[in-house]
């Protein structure tokens, strides 16, 4: 059974340049998100996620939502096991793909096809799995001779194509995003968007951080509010989203 929970997890970020009291304070003044303190050694330490525990089971249907600076990328990349906990502890059963950073090991010297596996292995598929959805990601792509070019030829728009090709081609059962994906110009878009819609639908569980409130209610059935790197508020989605958008 496809699962994910979180007890108590805590991340923290020390900063081992700011021991001074001076430094401390100019940090403390910009920080936006978190808490900041201080560890045993006198470090500065950026608490960017405090105690949170979150259970989600298969079906489950999660949104995040918090100013810039509440912890919402954090806690998606510790979701993801990009980020490993300070404290507490993170149990995760079931396949678990992450689209936070779709570009994240896409190499400019290698060609459109050599990345496709490199994309795939830090993906976590393995060499049999990527062989039989290369045909598959070549023609969702649309990037036909350019993929024997170096990827560092491609515009923005191509490369965006490329990433998400790759990393939307196997079905995950924890899908991981932040913000709905825009890849490509228009025509390719629609087709992103309907190749997300599948994924969203068929997955196990779904986490997505969002500034929509009609994107989130539309797609989700429970919203976690992060603040400070606290969970705010915990519910059914309306509640939630009426709470921090206001009732409309």
């Amino acid at each position: 059974m496809t699962s994910m929970s979180l007890e108590d997890v805590t991340v923290d970020f020390p900063i081992y340049n700011a021991r001074s009291r001076s430094l401390k304070n100019q940090v403390m003044s910009l920080a936006t998100g978190g808490t900041i303190g201080s560890n045993s050694e006198g470090h500065v330490v950026i608490r960017g996620l405090d105690s949170i525990n979150i259970s989600l089971k298969e079906g489950d249907r999660l949104g995040l939502i918090g100013h810039n600076g509440s912890g919402k990328t954090t806690l998606l990349r510790v979701m993801s096991g990009v980020y490993y906990p300070s404290g507490g502890r993170i149990s995760i059963n079931g396949k678990c793909t992450s689209l936070i950073n779709i570009s994240l090991g896409i190499d400019p010297e290698a060609t459109g096809r050599e990345n496709i596996g490199i994309r795939g292995a830090l993906l976590g598929f393995s060499k049999k799995q990527m062989a039989e959805k290369q045909n598959e990601i070549e023609e969702f792509s649309e990037l036909g001779s350019f993929l024997d070019m170096p990827v560092r030829t491609y515009s923005t728009g191509m490369q965006l194509r490329l990433a998400f090709s790759i990393s939307t081609v196997i079905k995950p059962e924890i899908l991981i995003m932040d913000e709905w994906l825009a890849a490509g110009d228009e025509s390719f878009q629609n087709k992103a968007n309907e190749r997300l819609r599948g994924l969203v639908n068929e997955t196990k569980i779904l986490i997505i951080a969002s500034h929509s409130r009609e994107l989130l209610l539309k797609n989700c059935t429970r919203i976690v509010w992060l603040e400070h790197g606290k969970i705010k508020m915990d519910g059914d989605s309306q509640t939630v989203a009426d709470a921090y958008f206001g009732h409309q």
